[in-house]
């Protein structure tokens, strides 16, 4: 067996940490949150939970894999298909994740425990909904404390859904700024004046700001809080949470699978060829969609019983595949917000508590579908550093799309620009992949012009 390897994100909280043995993600308990975890457990808070949904299920291992002077207990909970990040998640994706939140403190009281934190990487999208990760997040509730992570929700929550709710525009970048939670004093800045006339967003927002920022809070004597006071503070942030939405879940690309179908029988030819090579191919667990738009091509891997990320740099496509996802409850969708021109970098501390979209991503299958001239054309990528981020990316197989520059769709990218591109045809394009990738198949689609791959990594 190999040594324990300890998570490089899971080492600020003293009441223990994952680590890895063998590819197996495992959590230790530590001595210091014994009393804590042994009421989590007797209470039956952990029981609800698994049996609601709502929390990742664990099996308890009576082995101390780590040799760890302070381990009290091993955990082996559920193992997740793929761990993703707030600042990649869709509007709707966080809203549920806030309001998975909520109930959860709301459960916890009942059995008398609280949610010592609320971040939202406590929570991943799992199975086809979010669930709750992190086990040593609940203590012992004691009703004359107030909630010690009310801010941390407003920040890390709240404020990014009002945001968008109000903006109406996506704001991943900004969360990816502030990973631990927008601060107050930005928030309030960054929404409109009419804001201060919703009672929860003063509430939650602008008062709690200016509270924050007083100089007086620090030494205010402390106000006696009781389980009244925080349960209509729980609702009312349920209230606002509720309220928030997109007016509009339309974009550029949210139309695109309806205007390709259109086209001389384009999109039946790609989906006929794609699954004539996907019925050929052996072992394919994982798989990627990259700019996989509304999912069409991602839930066709899903009905073959694939785990699928399915990825694009459109939030709002994003979002509306995660509604289709709840909706058909589809449990093997991942739907991920991810320009892969500037992919989610590895950050945090020493830049190893979150690693990058690409150091998470090995898939068995990748599929790439009028992609390649968006980042070759508008982003300016050489086909060559196309062809080693699948390298990188990708296990075993590629199935990749290639548009000539003759392409009406193409045409329109080079609109009122020069072209420079002269190395963008096919022929590049194949020996730019040949070098990582065997190209097993390839083949017109229809009368498109486009061309069609079916590449095997060497």
């Amino acid at each position: 067996m190999k040594p324990a390897e300890q998570l490089s994100a899971s080492y600020r909280d003293p009441s223990g940490f994952m680590f890895r043995v063998n590819g197996i993600y495992y959590r230790q308990v530590n001595k210091l949150f014994k009393e804590d975890f042994d009421y989590f457990i007797s209470s039956g808070c952990y029981d609800e939970l698994v049996r609601t949904g709502l929390l990742i299920p664990h099996e308890t291992i009576n082995e101390n894999l780590t040799g760890s002077a302070d381990w009290y207990q091993t955990l082996k909970p559920e193992q997740l298909q793929f761990v993703s990040y707030p600042y990649e998640w869709s509007f709707d994706m966080l809203k549920d994740a806030a309001l998975l939140t909520l109930k959860i403190l709301k459960k916890s009281l009942k059995k008398e425990m609280i949610l010592k934190d609320a971040t939202p990487f406590n929570i991943q999208f799992h199975r086809g909904k979010m669930i709750f990760i992190d086990t040593l997040s609940f203590e012992k509730y004691h009703e004359e404390e107030p909630w010690a992570a009310y801010r941390q929700f407003c920040e890390s929550f709240l404020g990014p859904l009002l945001v968008m709710h109000y903006k109406k525009i996506p704001i991943q970048q900004l969360m990816l700024a502030w990973p631990d939670g927008i601060p107050l004093s930005i928030l309030q800045s960054l929404l409109p004046a009419k804001s201060k006339f919703s009672f929860h967003t003063y509430l939650h927002v602008h008062l709690n700001a200016r509270f924050s920022n007083s100089p007086k809070s620090a030494t205010k004597k402390k106000v006696l809080f009781n389980r009244k006071r925080l349960i209509n503070l729980v609702d009312s942030l349920e209230i606002l949470v509720n309220k928030l939405k997109l007016s509009s879940q339309t974009s550029t690309w949210s139309s695109y699978y309806e205007e390709a179908a259109g086209r001389n029988n384009y999109l039946a030819e790609k989906k006929r060829i794609t699954t004539e090579w996907l019925d050929k191919m052996d072992s394919v667990k994982t798989a990627a969609d990259l700019g996989a738009n509304n999912g069409e091509f991602s839930q066709m891997l899903a009905e073959r019983r694939i785990s699928t990320v399915a990825a694009d740099f459109d939030p709002a496509c994003i979002n509306s595949l995660y509604n289709n996802i709840k909706n058909k409850e589809i449990q093997n969708i991942i739907p991920l917000a991810v320009d892969l021109s500037n992919p989610s970098p590895s950050i945090g501390f020493n830049n190893e508590e979150r690693p990058s979209f690409i150091n998470r991503s090995a898939f068995d299958l990748t599929i790439a579908l009028a992609l390649i001239h968006h980042l070759a054309i508008s982003k300016n990528i050489p086909i060559q550093k196309l062809a080693e981020l699948f390298k990188r990316i990708t296990n075993k197989y590629l199935i990749i799309e290639f548009v000539p520059k003759e392409d009406e769709k193409v045409q329109l990218l080079l609109n009122n620009r020069k072209d420079i591109f002269f190395n963008y045809n096919a022929n590049n394009f194949e020996l730019s992949f040949e070098t990582n990738f065997r190209i097993v198949a390839k083949e017109l689609i229809g009368e498109s012009g486009r061309i069609l791959y079916l590449m095997e990594k060497k």
